[in-house]
């Protein structure tokens, strides 16, 4: 063996040595926390070939800093419903990593809201905020609070009881929270409103997510969508193939899901199903946008609803089941560990194309793992749903120039940002020796600009 690779071979094994090592300390610290887990080792499988080649990361603790929040934020909120019984829930605020800009990431409302969920969105959030290429660090918040079957007034007291103790932790330049589950328009401009009435002022940079009519960006409630479709098309493209005559199944049916249908659908693609909480519809014609928009944007009904319009779409319960409808292109747009390995296998015996993750986390790690062993075009979602916070961080760059792009303006901003994203993780999975491997180039292209930011900053 000559000296250079036994240099290498010393070098894989202080790397792999040092990667189990910080691994167990994180499973040690976070014990029930098995999102957070999740989403550690995720990372940390694709980043060994990175400490093998720059030891100074690991002499910089990079990892052990990484993995530990710089602050987390909990919080109670008291609130009054509209028959005068108060109540109270848990907010959280997940400040993970300030050294790119910053604070961002949204503000979730869902009875699943807990400590391991907020720490694993946030921690993916450095990640995917880093691809964006946008100067945004990474955090993330919400509430057990479930907005179902609550009033307008109900909601605006608790966003209002929220927002008045989060508001302390937070500023234009210091956290910028947006939407997420349960979290639209209306919820920002109530926390919005009365985050500018404690503060005295217009701070019209601390949210992004409004109104467009109120200082928010054109474009930005399609953008998560939108990029996703973005991203699938250009891995499309490395086999030649676009989504124009393809079928495709979109999990959900909120905004990651109807925007991504309607930009499959734009590009000459047939979405055949989509679901919500209770069920899932398929639609052999090819799912009709309109219904679905009209549905859940201004009528609030279930998808099942869906059916009483269209007399050849079947509705089945149990939405898992969505999974198993033959498609191209499967698009999971819903929630976090939706596609399994059952649902995978399914995936893959009907011949699926490519799979695109528009949810945050919505595949588990054997569900990636038989994508990779089947040759699966797959795309990560760190990297494929980083769409909407690239255009929230355009949203912040207009609140501070004082002015409004238009649609078209936003949308070719986006389209270059995802395109961007794809070769960023393109170049670092061949430069670390797995081409093609997108997961691997994803987790890679990030880290890297987190990592020289915090080597430049030197320890906090």
């Amino acid at each position: 063996m000559t000296k250079l690779n036994s240099m290498q071979t010393d070098n894989k094994k202080r790397a792999n040595d040092y990667v189990h090592e910080v691994y167990e300390l994180v499973k040690k610290r976070n014990p029930d926390e098995k999102e957070f887990l999740q989403a550690t080792r995720e990372i940390f499988d694709s980043l060994r070939p990175v400490f093998a080649k720059h030891p100074e990361y690991i002499a910089n603790g990079i990892l052990e800093r990484i993995t530990e929040p710089e602050r987390i934020i909990t919080f109670r909120v008291a609130w009054e419903d509209d028959q005068g019984k108060v109540h109270v829930n848990r907010g959280f605020r997940v400040q993970f990593n300030s050294d790119l800009g910053p604070y961002k990431g949204g503000i979730r409302f869902h009875p699943s809201v807990n400590s391991s969920i907020m720490k694993f969105l946030a921690f993916e959030q450095i990640f995917k905020n880093a691809l964006t290429g946008q100067p945004i660090g990474a955090g993330k918040g919400g509430s057990d609070f479930d907005p179902k079957g609550k009033s307008d007034r109900e909601i605006m007291r608790f966003t209002q009881s929220f927002i008045t103790e989060l508001s302390k932790y937070i500023g234009p330049d210091r956290d910028v929270p947006a939407g997420d589950i349960g979290v639209g328009k209306r919820e920002i401009g109530y926390m919005f409103g009365q985050y500018n009435r404690l503060k005295g002022g217009y701070e019209a940079g601390v949210f992004t997510g409004k109104d467009p009519n109120h200082g928010g960006s054109l474009g930005r409630k399609e953008a998560t969508g939108y990029g996703t479709v973005y991203f699938v098309e250009e891995m499309l493209k490395e086999k030649n193939l676009s989504f124009d005559g393809q079928t495709v199944v979109v999990s959900g049916s909120g905004n990651v899901s109807t925007y991504a249908m309607e930009k499959a659908i734009q590009l000459g693609a047939k979405v055949v199903a989509c679901s919500d909480s209770g069920g899932y519809i398929y639609d052999k014609n090819g799912i009709d946008l309109d219904t679905v928009k009209r549905l859940k944007e201004v009528e609030n009904k279930r998808i099942s609803d869906y059916t009483k319009d269209h007399a050849d779409a079947e509705y089945h319960e149990d939405c898992s089941g969505i999974w198993s409808i033959p498609c191209d292109i499967a698009l999971p747009c819903a929630t976090q560990n939706e596609i399994d390995e059952i649902a995978a296998s399914m995936l893959v015996t009907n011949s699926v194309k490519a799979i695109g993750e528009g949810a945050n986390m919505p595949c588990t790690l054997e569900a990636m793992a038989l994508f990779h062993e089947n040759g699966i075009l797959f795309g990560p979602a760190k990297a494929a749903n980083a769409g909407g916070v690239a255009v929230s961080a355009m949203e912040m760059s207009q609140n501070s120039m004082r002015l409004s792009w238009t649609t078209e303006e936003v949308d070719e901003k986006l389209h270059l940002v995802m395109k961007n994203i794809y070769v960023s993780c393109m170049d670092a999975a061949e430069r670390f020796g797995h081409p093609g491997n997108l997961v691997m180039g994803a987790n890679i292209a990030g880290f890297l600009k987190v990592a020289d930011a915090m080597v430049a900053h030197g320890l906090s």
